[in-house]
């Protein structure tokens, strides 16, 4: 049961899961999934193990350990061989023509969940949070960042690669290939080693 609790909290993400989730999924009285848990949180602590179990507004999270940060900062940092995925550049994309736009509106556009790509890109710096959103529980406004400007080598927003032909709803698929097609007429490849770089520089 511990196992099963560790994994669902692993795939919930940021968003986490209560107790009610908890108990519904795993079919288990709420009572007993708050004792599996509390044993859970000892069991981390005195294995040492490099992550944890917090409640945040009454959800169930698997984080890292605060005192481990400055590792993580070191790994954002380092350049990587790996390219961003194509749900990272699609989300970039997203952000990049419809900025300010909140993780729900993304979400509606791609057709899945892009925590993580957002995740990653705000990590690199590509995209920063712009505001709140005038609407149920203020959700955070995604806009493009200097450093996104910076690579792409723009001046401003103003200067993507024009969409206004496109007729009714977003076209992903041709916005992601307008907005990378810039980057090959550099002979540029967006990895994170170059985003790692340019953020060093």
């Amino acid at each position: 049961m511990k196992s099963i609790i560790e994994g669902l909290l692993f795939a919930s993400g940021d968003e986490g899961l209560d107790l009610k989730q908890l108990a519904e999924v795993m079919e288990l009285d709420a009572y007993v999934i708050k004792d599996l848990l509390k044993d859970m949180r000892t069991d981390f602590k005195r294995k040492g193990r490099g992550v944890q179990i917090v409640e945040v507004a009454g959800a169930y999270q698997l984080t890292t350990l605060a005192e481990h940060a400055p590792y993580f900062e070191r790994l954002a940092y380092t350049p990587s061989r790996s390219s961003l995925s194509q749900a990272a550049l699609e989300t970039l994309s997203i952000v990049a023509y419809k900025q300010p736009i909140t993780r729900v509106e993304i979400e509606e556009i791609r057709g899945v969940k892009c925590d993580r790509a957002l995740a990653t890109l705000t990590g690199k710096d590509l995209i920063t949070e712009v505001g709140r959103a005038d609407a149920v529980g203020r959700p955070i406004l995604y806009g493009t960042s200097k450093q996104f400007l910076e690579y792409f080598g723009l001046n401003s927003i103003q200067e993507l690669p024009d969409s206004a032909n496109f007729q009714g709803s977003f076209d992903l698929e041709e916005e992601t290939r307008m907005l990378f097609d810039r980057l090959s007429g550099d002979q540029k490849q967006l990895t994170l080693d170059d985003v790692s770089d340019e953020h060093s520089e």
